[in-house]
């Protein structure tokens, strides 16, 4: 941490016409918000940034000063603050939590319009059909590399690869079926299928054979780990079918 002699910071960070350093911006605001006097200096050309890094004997910018000394960018300032910085590729259960909250305040509020009071029944199935819509949204957006990372551990789809292409759209399906509450004789099954199918690899991956993989529940650029919140999801998807397929029959 910076003595309360050294409140003065040197920032040199990129700002042109057709670009502005993100990375820049973010340290100025974390240097002001720390009690930092901030010299923000502008680097307005690539030849002034690449002399500017030649001098430094840098490869990147934004760049930091305090008390006289090279800190480094915006991630050597963090440690610099001590603040904690992700290691790349660290495996982190933070974008399987962000998708459960939001789906769960999603349902909530689906069921206070609807019913009046967020506490329902059916705020419980919304909170299971919205996070299997979310989840195959995010596997959409790279199909090609969501299946590639689903071979990984995917029983079936190592016996069939066309079922890692199909896994998204066949549990978007099921999701906008259930949350519609119509052709449960579709959604049900296709809903336990995927569900036991995923459910079954995870397991025999994660507890089995003690294999240390990514999930490619919210893509297949996650950092998530397979584990328990992936069975989780799985069970969950298990159990609204049976739910479903219970009220449908009965």
């Amino acid at each position: 941490m910076a003595s309360a002699t050294s409140k003065t910071a040197e920032l040199y960070r990129m700002v042109m016409p057709d670009h502005i350093c993100p990375y820049g911006l973010k340290a100025r605001h974390l240097l002001r918000q720390r009690g930092f006097t901030v010299n923000d200096h502008w680097l307005t050309t690539r030849a002034q940034t690449d002399v500017f890094k030649a001098a430094h004997h840098v490869s990147t910018t934004p760049q930091i000063f305090i008390g006289g000394e090279r800190v480094g960018g915006y991630d050597d300032l963090r440690r610099r603050l001590g603040i904690a910085v992700d290691a790349p590729g660290a495996t982190s259960y933070r974008p399987v939590i962000a998708v459960f909250v939001m789906t769960a305040l999603m349902a909530l509020a689906a069921s206070m319009a609807a019913f009046g009071t967020p506490f329902t029944p059916r705020a419980a199935s919304w909170f299971i059909a919205f996070s299997m819509c979310v989840l195959a949204l995010l596997k959409l957006q790279d199909v090609e590399r969501f299946s590639t990372m689903f071979l990984n551990y995917d029983l079936l789809a190592r016996r069939w690869v066309p079922y890692g292409y199909i896994y998204p759209f066949a549990e978007a399906l099921a999701g906008v079926l259930m949350t519609a509450d119509v052709l449960p004789w579709l959604s049900v099954p296709v809903a336990l299928f995927i569900g036991g199918v995923g459910a079954g690899s995870v397991f025999k991956a994660v507890y089995l054979d003690r294999r240390e993989l990514r999930c490619a529940c919210v893509g297949g650029a996650s950092n998530v780990p397979l584990g328990f919140v992936s069975l989780t999801e799985n069970l969950m998807m298990i159990a609204m079918a049976l739910w479903m397929g219970a009220r449908w029959l009965f």
